[in-house]
């Protein structure tokens, strides 16, 4: 299975948990990322200012925050595609 690289360029918070990122290819994603926030790493991120703390790493070129949480640049490209099963397993965790 390929699994193709992409890199986050930029990113904007636009709403609540909600960030538009910007992929090198050109295309980018409006994510509300509310549903996936549960567990260890993803459930800090309810507290909105450390949701807020939100930067590109500038070595994997994802979405990284403080607590060391983060997301494969590739699914955040492809987010439509893992959003319910991302959401349903997390909150499992």
């Amino acid at each position: 299975m390929y699994h193709k690289l992409y890199k986050v360029v930029n990113c904007e918070l636009v709403g609540k948990y909600t960030i538009r990122v910007k992929f090198d290819d050109g295309t980018e994603q409006v994510i509300d990322f509310e549903p996936v926030l549960y567990g260890e790493m993803w459930g800090p991120l309810r507290d909105l200012a450390l949701f807020r703390q939100v930067t590109i790493d500038p070595i994997a070129r994802t979405l990284t925050w403080p607590n060391g949480a983060d997301f494969d640049p590739e699914t955040l490209r492809n987010w439509p595609e893992y959003q319910d099963e991302l959401a349903a397993r997390a909150k499992q965790w």
